[in-house]
């Protein structure tokens, strides 16, 4: 079942994940909470098998509806009751008692697990890291080290929500660490004096050669395991630095040369997506000396244009700025770029560290599938916690038990096959129709509206019953796609166009 579920999103709209959740604290039997956490971030399997025992909620008052900040628009009974008696019966396996599946490597050097945060503000400071290592996470990519005088502006965030209030895509204008370079070298030995086994990566830009090299140096003699080398900063004030240095694949191979002068430790080159392709850049890395590539950062962006002040967002006394988008809404660009340098022979055997719009351990598997070996995360991180992890962990390891996967490091790149640059490729001589299911069906007509509008004119509506005209459908699926209940799916009943 893990990979259909029953229940979704939208059936917990109105939860706003809280912390120290009160429905959790009304029920005596069960932790409803962490059950609704679970379901958020695509892990209901794991959900329904946590219930202590069936029917737990058939003879229940709701307390939990009651106690709920949503004022109770939540139905929690109901998707209780939903994974105890549909989701339970039909889970595969029990949850693992271990996950030792998810143990893999980055250039050599031990990962508990994939998943490290990624160079920002999650990663800052020595009590974010040393709570984010508490909580489960592997390592961190610390905030990007410089020499510079770093000044931030305020308000520096903006975002696009979806309909459920989450926030799909992210803008910020933030810069670097605004520590200085003494500073941050006492972090790294704190936190590999506390915390020998999880794994630091040290981002690091330097405004020339001698400084790259210096930095990289620093950050090895106190305590660094690896170095990942900023390329791709949108938001610098400075001409000349971050993705200005990413797009001329020139300088990513100088000062990528001029680091390794600097340590012995791994390291790895963290592209801009602000390109056509990303390939140039990471062969300059490469032939550099990198070990790895990091991709993607955040896409130059502008969102959120008042209609009143004409500004966009984030505005600071009325003027903006181009700034780096990131968030689920940038997930496609980042699988494409990181299957563009998975499938580059130039760039066979160096690692692959992914980011861009993960929040769930479906997410991150699609990054594994594409060819990144270890995964970093922002944006998830500033919107729900340090907690994911839990999330991330469960549901990737439970996957890799269900499909009887010894280690995550088998599955590295194992989708790079079935992807292409070019649609040359696609099979387009037969027409795959869509199946209705009439017990879902609800006859709103969104499939009607959309096939008459947007795609082909193949469905009818009557007595709020859509029919399918065979004649008319080019089996494009855009009512699939459209259908609120998820009562159309693709059907087996596949056509020959030849005569």
């Amino acid at each position: 079942m893990i990979l259909e579920n029953i229940v979704k999103r939208r059936d917990m709209v109105s939860c706003v994940l809280c912390q120290d959740p009160p429905c959790t604290k009304a029920c005596k039997k069960m932790d409803p909470g962490k059950a609704l956490f679970r379901i958020w971030f695509d892990n209901q399997d794991i959900a329904a098998l946590e219930i202590p025992e069936s029917n737990i909620c058939a003879k229940c008052d709701a307390h939990c509806e009651a106690a709920c900040i949503s004022r109770g628009r939540v139905p929690i009974q109901r998707i209780m009751s939903t994974l105890n008696k549909k989701v339970t019966p039909e889970a595969e396996i029990d949850i693992p008692e271990d996950d030792d599946r998810l143990k893999c490597d980055l250039c050599g050097i031990p990962l508990e697990n994939p998943f490290l945060l990624s160079s920002s503000v999650v990663a800052s400071t020595y009590d974010m890291c040393a709570r984010a290592f508490e909580a489960g996470w592997a390592g961190a990519c610390f905030k990007t080290i410089c020499s510079l005088d770093i000044h931030e502006a305020s308000p520096r965030f903006s975002a696009i929500e979806g309909d459920s209030g989450s926030i799909i895509g992210f803008k910020n204008i933030e810069q670097l660490s605004d520590h200085s370079v003494a500073e941050n070298m006492e972090i790294f030995r704190r936190l590999k004096e506390k915390y020998p086994t999880k794994f630091i990566l040290a981002s690091i830009m330097g405004q020339n050669e001698e400084e790259w090299e210096s930095l990289a140096r620093q950050c090895e003699e106190n305590g660094a395991d690896a170095i990942e080398l900023n390329f791709s900063c949108p938001n610098m004030q400075e001409d000349g630095l971050g993705s200005d240095i990413g797009q001329v694949p020139e300088l990513v191979e100088r000062f990528t040369a001029a680091a390794k002068r600097g340590t012995k430790l791994p390291v790895l080159a963290k592209l801009t997506p602000n390109v056509a392709t990303m390939s140039p850049a990471a062969e300059a890395a490469i032939r550099g000396g990198a070990d790895g590539i990091a991709a993607i950062n955040t896409i130059k962006s502008i969102i959120g244009v008042s209609p009143y002040t004409y500004v966009s967002a984030p505005a600071v006394k009325g003027k903006s700025a181009i700034g780096g988008y990131s968030g689920n809404a940038v997930k496609p660009i980042a699988l494409r770029f990181i299957s563009e340098i998975g499938q580059n022979p130039k760039c066979k055997g160096a690692h692959i560290s992914g980011m861009g719009g993960i929040e769930t351990w479906r997410d991150a598997l699609e990054f594994i599938l594409m060819g990144a070996g270890s995964i970093q995360i922002t944006t998830a991180v500033m919107q729900y916690g340090y907690r994911i992890i839990d999330e991330l962990k469960d549901g990737l390891n439970y996957y890799l038990a269900q499909m009887g996967i010894k280690s995550v490091k088998d599955i590295v790149g194992a989708g790079l096959d079935s992807v292409s640059d070019t649609t040359d490729v696609l099979e387009r001589d037969t027409i795959l129709f869509p199946k209705f299911d009439e017990e879902k069906c609800i006859g709103c007509g969104r499939c009607v509206i959309s096939c008459n509008d947007g795609g082909h004119q193949a469905i009818s509506f009557a007595n709020r019953r859509p029919k399918l005209d065979g004649s008319k459908c080019v089996g494009c699926h855009l009512c699939v796609l459209v259908c609120p209940q998820d009562a159309i799916s693709p059907g087996k009943k596949r056509i020959s166009r030849k005569k």
